[in-house]
């Protein structure tokens, strides 16, 4: 074997290669170290003992050269995994205060060259891939099957058993079909909506930049461990939480992680102290956005043991609260399910006192008790609910869970997100102030361009230098720039965007092309200021320096003022004034920058102040106000700072401006109890962290309010998924938080969320229509077969009768009622009480009121055409019209609950009217065409018998409307009254 061959023999091994590029750290020889340079020394004292043997006991000898490698190889091997078994991730607050040396000993890494392979494997077997996995616990069939377990569906499914034994295999597949199409359409809905744990993955970028083995490779994410060293430039996405060894000019946006406008200006040093994470200055966190310059860290966290791993493992523990329509239904299946067994025991206890046989009164109280089930109901329900999603899809909301739309009417609490949902995340100009006194406002959002630059306090629009100093400001910030603004979007630092669409806006975007660009001094956290130095293109003129930055370090290089064009001596009482408007600005929460230019960064001239903010969107603070008059209270939550926070409390009317702020610190010290009784009266939550907002969710439903959340960011997705509705901007927001909410605005207008409560409130009232009618027609026809079967009476309808009285009872008059639009004044009305019933008392009051009226007057009709010698099909006839008609008048009145009907408009819902007219159209046919009068056993009746039927069944709809006045005129302030909590 030749010295190549050998030489290759040894390569093959893992531990050869490995030992090659596992150099030892720092200039102290440790145990490790030592045995690695051992190593190096065994293989080549092997080699030259290769060299040597060039005898005929070559082979022997090259035998125990292997051996020995192998045993020396194993035993290093063995005590390398050791090693790598004792690195473990280190948590941010730990890492930012270890200097880059300790830190790279702790990680076993060298920072010249990376990890090696065989590192990296061994890594990868402790802390896994980076990236969050989801274990699907329940298989799609058990899913499907839970949604059985509701007491309604239950009860159905029994009613639709007693149909098959009682023989009646028509109602028995009618209510079959309608569990099937119920339970099909709600388990579609929730599949959908489970997806909110695997989004996270989408976050995770699927590239990245890594040093390993001296070579920087070309990564996916997915394969990074903790010790890799990564690089980052403009536009990454941080793959993994980071300790910044080495950074230039590095501004990361972690918006969507801690709430916070502004990017964060990172740095490399080491910090004494740990704060909250959004202190940490040279930690990047997994899934934040580099918006500028470039950086160098150590992986210090991967997957689920990064921070966005904390923000996997609450939302993991996270269930979606059931939703206010579903307990009621809940509920309102197991009183139906009391009165069905009612039923059954009172038609037994009266036939065991009058000595009939019980079987047989067991037989028909059974179906009695499956006939007075509502089964309509539920496909009422899923109707009315599909329909109120259709509607919301119009306005430009998309709802994933049915239930949800009727929620919103119980929400009496509104918890937003400031970054991205109150404000458009985009830095706005909104005012500016010039050194020699020019103040003026600016208009609009963004960076579209679109607004206008109004001088105060005369209000006229301000173009290019039609005021020279205004003009001159904003040249400056236009030069001194190094934004670019594309498609409405920026790249590059916000406020740099913010100053470009100012200069859109001044129709002076282009003013920065006449300048040649000769030399930059880049912004620091240290100086915290940044300079160009220009020249005039095709122009022989002398250099000229632009400056922007913080006020208090921009004004030391000044010793001049501009006046109109015209540069002034620069008076410290000049500076007092300049001082005094900054720090106004500044607790006005917006961020002031400071501008000037000159030929010497010395003598510089002072040209103004210009304050930005990320303003509140068009529309919010209309709907705040709506939403406020309505009873439903709107609390901010941020992650920014009190000063911005209080701003765009006071601008968008948060609590009619009597604002209370709390911050997240103050949070963690209040026990569980004081928590829910204080976070009531508190407007504004600031610095705070998702544990933070989950907190508050939990102790606002402890105090009995239904919470909305709306959120974008990644920081907000354990709320949105725990609170009662979860609410996420479509546009701005991140995958996360669209797939952990109920509901997307798609447009990102908060104004929307007005629509949707108006909706809610008018869906739970559409549905207590249709039980109050349903429940009052089946009460009226089971009641007139019950005394003439317990009184030996002959029955008034016959069993074609009473199936036509059914399809009425569950046919397009009833669906019609669940479909009647929206009350104009909804929105005005208070949130309903969660603890409210479909089955109020009131309502009951009202159902069996309305029974009364139906059985009173259908037995009159029964008393009055019942000759002595017995039933005629006119009796019958008489009997069953009386009925329907009643059926009829009583759908006008289960309209509204509270409005007349000349209130609401006998045209407003036109499937009503249809149904009606078609149900009104189907009766004459039934009396008068031969063939179904001999199907239906009627006769044809008079105009005068038409016209007595009519009136004496409008009495149901008259009592019921003159009840509906008495209560507008003696119970009003119980009526507005609503609920709060």
């Amino acid at each position: 074997m030749g010295e190549g061959g050998f030489a290759k023999l040894f390569q093959k091994r893992s531990f050869f290669h490995f030992a090659q590029k596992y150099q030892p750290l720092g200039s102290g020889e440790t145990e490790e170290e030592a045995l690695d340079c051992k190593t190096l020394d065994v293989s080549r004292n092997l080699l030259n003992i290769h060299r040597r043997a060039d005898s005929p006991n070559t082979a022997s000898g090259t035998s125990e050269v292997l051996q020995t490698f192998t045993r020396t190889h194993e035993e290093c091997e063995l005590k390398i995994i050791e090693q790598e078994k004792e690195v473990t991730v280190l948590p941010p607050k730990d890492a930012c205060k270890c200097h880059k040396e300790d830190l790279a000993k702790a990680l076993n890494v060298d920072l010249q060259t990376g990890l090696p392979e065989f590192s990296v494997l061994q890594r990868r077997l402790k802390h896994g891939w980076n990236e969050f996995s989801v274990e699907n616990t329940e298989p799609i069939w058990k899913k499907y099957l839970d949604q059985f377990k509701n007491p309604l569906i239950l009860l159905l499914l029994a009613s639709a058993l007693v149909s098959v034994i009682t023989k009646e295999y028509e109602d028995a597949v009618s209510i079959a079909m309608a569990v099937l199409i119920v339970v099909t359409v709600a388990f579609i809905q929730e599949y959908r909506s489970e997806k909110s744990l695997e989004e996270l993955n989408k976050l995770v970028p699927p590239e990245c930049n890594c040093l390993r083995e001296g070579k920087l490779q070309h990564l996916l994410a997915r394969e990074l461990v903790p010790g890799d060293i990564v690089y980052l430039s403009v536009g990454d996405r941080v793959p993994a939480d980071l300790r910044l060894i080495e950074v230039t000019d590095l501004l990361v946006d972690e918006s969507s992680f801690t709430g916070e406008a502004e990017p964060c200006n990172k740095t490399d040093g080491v910090l004494l102290e740990a704060g909250d994470i959004t202190t940490l200055s040279n930690i990047v966190f997994m899934g934040t956005l580099v918006r500028y310059g470039k950086g160098k860290g150590i992986v210090i966290g991967t997957g689920e043991n990064s921070q966005f791993g904390e923000v996997f493992k609450m939302m993991q523990a996270e269930e979606t609260p059931k939703t206010p329509l579903q307990k009621n239904m809940d509920r309102l299946g197991k009183q139906l399910t009391l009165f069905s067994f009612g039923i059954i025991g009172l038609i037994m206890l009266i036939g065991w006192l009058q000595g009939k046989h019980l079987l047989s009164m067991f037989t028909i109280g059974v179906s009695l008790a499956v006939a007075a089930i509502p089964e309509g109901l539920p496909i009422v329900v899923t109707v009315t609910l599909v329909l109120g999603v259709l509607r919301m899809a119009k306005k430009r909301v998309i709802v994933k869970k049915l239930p949800i739309v009727e929620t919103l009417g119980c929400c009496n609490v509104i918890c937003s997100d400031k970054t991205g949902t109150l404000t458009a995340n985009e830095m706005t100009v909104t005012r500016l102030v010039t050194s020699d006194g020019f103040q003026a406002e600016v208009s609009g959002v963004g960076y579209s361009g679109e607004g206008d630059v109004y001088l105060l306090p005369s209000k006229e629009i301000l173009k290019q230098f039609s005021n020279v100093s205004v003009g001159k400001l904003v040249e400056a910030g236009c030069v001194v720039n190094n934004a670019i603004i594309r498609k409405n979007s920026v790249i590059g630092q916000p406020t740099e965007g913010a100053l470009i669409a100012l200069a859109m806006k001044m129709e002076l975007a282009d003013i920065k092309d006449i300048y040649v660009r000769k030399k930059e001094i880049p912004f620091s956290s240290e100086q915290k200021w940044m300079a160009v130095k220009c020249t005039l293109k095709n122009q022989d003129q002398e250099d000229i320096y632009f400056m922007k930055g913080a006020f208090e370090e921009v004004i030391q290089y000044c010793t001049l003022y501009n006046s109109s064009g015209i540069s002034l001596s620069l008076t410290p009482q000049q500076k007092a004034i300049y001082q005094q408007e900054e720090k106004r600005m500044g607790s006005s929460g917006l961020r002031v920058l400071a501008l000037a230019s000159g030929p010497e960064l010395g003598k510089l001239t002072f040209l103004g102040l210009v304050g930005i903010i990320d303003p509140p969107r068009a529309g919010v603070r209309e709907a705040v106000q709506v939403l406020s008059e309505s009873g439903v209270s709107v609390k901010m939550i941020t992650g920014d700072a009190l000063e911005t926070a209080v701003a765009i409390g006071q601008n968008i009317g948060l609590c009619n401006g009597k604002l209370k702020a709390m911050s997240g610190e103050e949070l963690d010290q209040l026990a569980e109890a004081e928590l829910s009784s204080t976070v009531k009266n508190v407007s504004i939550f600031f610095r705070t962290s998702p544990k933070h907002k989950l907190k508050i969710i939990k102790a606002l439903q402890r105090a009995g309010a239904v919470v909305s959340m709306t959120g974008d960011g990644v920081n907000d997705a354990v709320a949105l998924k725990s609170a009662d509705i979860g609410i996420a901007m479509g546009q701005a927001g991140t995958d996360v938080s669209k797939e952990a909410a109920n509901m997307i605005l798609v447009d990102d207008d908060f104004s929307t969320v007005m629509n949707a409560i108006e909706e809610g409130k008018g869906i739970f009232y559409n549905i207590k229509n249709f039980v109050r009618f349903q429940l009052s027609t089946s009460i009226s026809a089971l009641s007139l077969i019950t005394l003439s079967t317990v009184l030996n009476l002959p029955n008034p309808l016959n069993a074609m009768q009473i199936l036509w009285i059914n399809i009425i009872m569950d046919g397009p008059p009833a669906q019609s009622l669940g479909v009647e639009p929206v009350d104009r004044d909804t929105i005005k009305q208070p949130p309903r009480c969660i603890t409210d019933t479909i089955l109020s008392k009131s309502l009951i009051l009202k159902i069996f009121m309305s029974a009364i009226i139906i059985i009173s007057g259908t037995l009159f009709v029964f008393w009055k055409e019942n000759p002595k010698s017995g039933i005629t099909p006119r009796t019958t006839t008489m009997t069953f019209t009386c009925f329907v008609f009643f059926d009829l008048f009583n759908a006008l009145t289960c309209r509204s609950q509270t409005k007349l009907i000349l209130e609401i408009g006998f045209f407003r819902n036109r499937m009503f009217l249809y149904s009606v007219l078609g149900s009104f159209l189907g009766q004459l046919a039934v009396i008068y065409i031969p063939p179904l009068q001999k199907v239906f056993q009627t006769e044809n009746l008079g105009v005068l018998d038409l016209l007595f039927l009519t009136g004496l069944a409008s009495s149901v709809f008259v009592v019921s409307e003159f009840i509906k006045l008495c209560e507008k005129r003696c119970c009003r302030p119980k009526h507005t009254k609503g609920c709060h909590n």
